[in-house]
């Protein structure tokens, strides 16, 4: 069968391969548009294999949020920060934010198994894949998150998608004051890196081994001092450097960063009142790109003797 080039605009379009392997992939299967497509799909794949073990730790942390109710976070990670920077990846990332937001996985590899939603024959996985081999780059969905609340649900991304938050709240009044409120504690949050919202939250075992280490310190110091302190003082100085521990550790202990008079709670408390309102905040999720990861160290002269002896 003759391959006419509006046989090849066609495919690539559906695809977004390239068009001499939209060409190659046509000729493969005698014209037949949706062979053509697996056999792409398949080619993708073996692509993807061999970019599979290459370091991406590069990317972006992009946000969903649907009527302040429901909200998805997620982060997709490539090679390079050039890539990240690339449109065609930007909207592959906001479209994995939207499969998040209206997923029902609890897990990375049923959200992977899930069918994409921008195109009924692939699933997640197979998405990926398909991308990997157009932009030619390992990427990978490294995680994702999702909140669904009575109250209010807002979003903050920082450094062009380097930072995402989610924060949500339990309120009876959801306006533009609240709402920019709560992006602010949002952005405390990206600024600031609290691990917990309040210390309720903390777990009793990691007071008890944090004052464990304050007390070892402090008695430390003590026995080396010209001045020796009695046991109910070190005890006060104990509990004296647990608290500004809280203070930094926990969201609404914080000083707000804005207004350092107040701490988080009391800007909430402040805010809240002046609309009539009852605000509390519940939770926060904060991804950062690549935190965690092995970020590739490209030694230029390396990779320039390396080919030259290739």
């Amino acid at each position: 069968m003759a391959i006419t080039a509006s046989m090849v605009k066609e495919l690539r379009e559906m695809t977004g391969a390239g068009m001499m392997d939209c060409k190659k992939a046509l000729n493969e299967t005698n014209g037949d548009m949706d062979a053509a497509i697996e056999f792409l799909r398949k080619n993708g794949q073996a692509k993807a294999e061999k970019k599979a073990g290459r370091i991406a730790a590069e990317g972006l942390v992009m946000t969903v949020v649907k009527d302040d109710k429901a909200a998805s976070i997620v982060e997709v990670n490539s090679e390079t920060d050039f890539v990240a920077k690339n449109e065609q990846f930007q909207e592959y990332v906001a479209a994995v934010a939207n499969q998040a937001l209206n997923s029902d996985a609890a897990d990375m590899d049923a959200f992977m198994a899930e069918t994409w939603a921008e195109d009924a024959t692939m699933t997640v996985k197979d998405a990926l894949v398909a991308k990997i081999a157009v932009i030619g780059e390992n990427l990978n969905i490294r995680r994702f998150e999702k909140i669904v609340t009575d109250g209010c649900v807002v979003s903050y991304i920082h450094g062009g998608g380097r930072i995402g938050i989610l924060l949500e709240a339990a309120t009876d009044v959801i306006n533009d004051e609240i709402k920019t409120c709560l992006k602010n504690v949002a952005m405390q949050v990206a600024a600031m890196s609290p691990k917990y919202v309040s210390r309720d939250e903390i777990p009793q075992e990691y007071m008890d081994h944090e004052k464990e280490i304050q007390m070892s310190v402090a008695l430390k110091e003590n026995a080396e001092s010209n001045k020796p302190k009695p046991d109910n003082i070190i005890e006060k100085m104990v509990i004296g450097r647990l608290n500004k521990e809280m203070k930094e550790i926990c969201l609404l202990d914080q000083a707000y960063v804005q207004d350092s008079d107040l701490t988080v709670a009391q800007y909430v408390e402040k805010v809240a009142k002046a609309n009539g309102a009852n605000v509390t905040i519940k939770k926060f999720i904060r991804f950062e790109t690549g935190e965690g990861l092995e970020k590739k160290v490209d030694d230029f002269a390396a990779e320039v003797a390396a080919q030259a002896n290739a």
